[in-house]
């Protein structure tokens, strides 16, 4: 009612258009299965009033996937070079890198760590070309952590 005494007939219909175009615009919004106005109409519906509704997309980023770094146990390689090698790429203490290397001694196989794919690919590079470098047969792999 107060609408009424305060805007002449003619601009209360155009107010109450604007009004409606809004509420419509964001009910649809809301629900995109919604169908929205008919191509070629101008914003506001056609009434001659402008209504632009500025949205901001969300992004979702999604987490990388993670893989293990393996050491392979071989009767060629010695214990102090595996040991070594923990320490120096892995950043593990002298008793973590112990820990593990008896690991892969005795069951064949020992995770080092758990990585992004080009961290876990740079990683396992690296210990194949000093293994090379060294002329040791120590194998190194990477699987995709579930």
């Amino acid at each position: 009612m107060l609408l009424r005494r305060m805007v002449p007939s003619n601009s209360r219909r155009n107010v109450y258009l604007m009004v409606m175009s809004e509420l419509s615009e964001h009910v649809r919004m809301s629900d995109p299965n919604l169908p929205g106005p008919p191509a070629g109409t101008p914003p506001g519906g056609g009434n001659g009033i402008g209504v632009d509704i500025v949205t901001q997309t969300r992004i979702k980023t999604k987490k990388p996937s993670l893989y293990r770094v393996l050491l392979l146990n071989d009767d060629y390689t010695p214990m102090e070079f595996v040991v070594y090698i923990l320490e120096r790429y892995f950043n593990r203490s002298r008793e973590q890198a112990t820990r593990i290397m008896l690991h892969v001694h005795q069951k064949g196989v020992g995770l080092c760590g758990v990585y992004t794919y080009e961290v876990a690919e740079t990683k396992v590079a690296q210990v194949l070309d000093l293994a090379k470098r060294h002329e040791h047969p120590l194998q190194c792999v990477m699987e995709k952590d579930d």
